[in-house]
């Protein structure tokens, strides 16, 4: 099943970015380069370096200047998400292209790579709710609110990867068909964002 090799990717990423835990480490892609494999593990490092400096920035004693420039680092990594979420669903266009849509064939509400994204984000808020529930220092109920949390983060688990499948097996037999809507952000295009392009009017 795809979502399994989805997965056990993102579990490499997410485990491979925590021996150092440290958000300008340097990633190591064991894939070759422009495979699925590989753009799935670019993935979900991305989405693992976006989570701490989300933390990051949160710090309520953080430094102004630090924050702002936390913030356009988190802006840029929005857009190479966006970017590389759009490149993964171009390669299932490519892979589902002789496939004939039958008559009548739906569109999915999201795309193959996009239920793929929050699969990844789901792998980070399961790791890290696991820290949770073996944190040395939390107390019982923190924990025992956790492992509810944890059992349901599991249970979403499943039901995504069991949907993420269904939808490439519907798209590879012709029930579903797909498109790929460029996001089109307006606010990171100087000749649609108003800020910038007023800037030089």
């Amino acid at each position: 099943m795809f979502s399994e090799k989805c997965y056990h990717i993102f579990e490499q990423a997410t485990d491979a970015y925590h021996v150092t835990d440290n958000v300008n480490a340097t990633i190591h892609n064991p894939y070759p380069v422009k495979s699925i494999e590989f753009y799935l593990y670019l993935k979900n490092w991305i989405d693992a370096v976006q989570w701490h400096l989300e933390d990051i920035i949160r710090d309520p004693d953080i430094d102004p200047v630090e924050a702002l420039r936390i913030k356009r680092r988190i802006d840029k990594s929005n857009q190479d998400r966006t970017d590389l979420v759009e490149l993964i669903d171009s390669f299932f266009l490519d892979k589902y292209k002789e496939v004939k849509p039958l008559s009548d064939a739906t569109i999915n509400t999201e795309s193959p790579a996009w239920a793929i994204d929050r699969l990844s984000i789901l792998r980070l808020k399961i790791y890290h709710m696991e820290e949770e529930v073996h944190r040395p220092d939390a107390t019982a109920a923190h924990k025992s609110r956790c492992e509810e949390k944890l059992a349901t983060l599991l249970e979403q688990k499943k039901d995504l990867s069991t949907a993420i499948d269904q939808l490439l097996a519907d798209i590879h037999a012709g029930r579903k068909y797909m498109k790929v809507y460029k996001q089109m952000k307006m606010y990171n295009d100087p000749t649609l964002n108003p800020v910038l392009y007023g800037r030089h009017s």
